[in-house]
């Protein structure tokens, strides 16, 4: 958001992959003031008056998908501002990239080949692409989270791992590139980087007492 100059409560964020983790990513960019966030899975748009069998697509239909759009992935990514998907490879188009809001940030993740390739999303026109390759800008990692997530919650005895550590060690991480450093192909630090872990810890150490979850 703060690359391409836009609010994270403005914007319509599109996930692909509505599994264990599309959902939790959803609830989460939902937890930070996400504007509108649209999941879907192979069988399309989750749309909240629609029937699932899957009582966790029912609970997250009925918490997205604002404007009731309906479709396939081509229909939901249409205007978005953010793709992300944890889903399939090869399943977003060049065509799809450029149908997006102006400078979208695309974060094809799908590992060990991505819904559509960090060079053919950039030559589409993506401003941001983040992906799970470590071999390239921009790597999207749970390694960057997880030392620090459980050292703060073990520093400060926390029952509980909760949202407000959650948001700490998000807000941890993005404080670690500076305005300065900023730039389309870095956008958080390197997985290697000795800062993180510390960084992230005490955040997440410091939400704890001050939201209750410390003991």
């Amino acid at each position: 958001m703060r690359v391409v100059g836009k609010k994270i409560g403005d914007v319509r964020i599109v996930i692909n992959g509505a599994g264990s983790a599309g959902i939790a990513i959803a609830k989460f960019f939902i937890d930070l003031g996400a504007g509108d966030v649209v999941c879907v899975d192979k069988c399309g748009v989750l749309v909240c008056d629609e029937e699932y069998s899957n009582p966790a697509h029912k609970e997250i239909a009925a918490m997205t998908n604002k404007t009731r759009i309906r479709g396939k992935l081509k229909d939901a990514i249409k205007g978005a501002d953010v793709f992300l998907g944890v889903s399939a490879p090869r399943i977003v188009s060049a065509d799809m990239i450029k149908s997006m809001a102006r400078l979208p940030i695309v974060f094809p993740l799908a590992n060990p080949v991505p819904e559509i390739t960090r060079d053919e999303a950039l030559a589409a026109g993506a401003a941001v692409v983040g992906t799970g390759a470590s071999n390239q800008p921009n790597q999207i990692n749970n390694v960057l989270v997880f030392p620090g997530i459980f050292r703060g919650a073990l520093d400060s005895r926390a029952k509980d791992i909760n949202a407000e550590m959650q948001r700490a060690a998000a807000h941890a991480l993005a404080s670690l590139v500076t305005d300065a450093e900023l730039k389309a192909d870095y956008i958080l630090p390197n997985p290697l980087d000795k800062r993180v872990a510390k960084t992230v810890a005490d955040a997440v150490a410091k939400a704890a007492k001050e939201s209750g979850a410390a003991r």
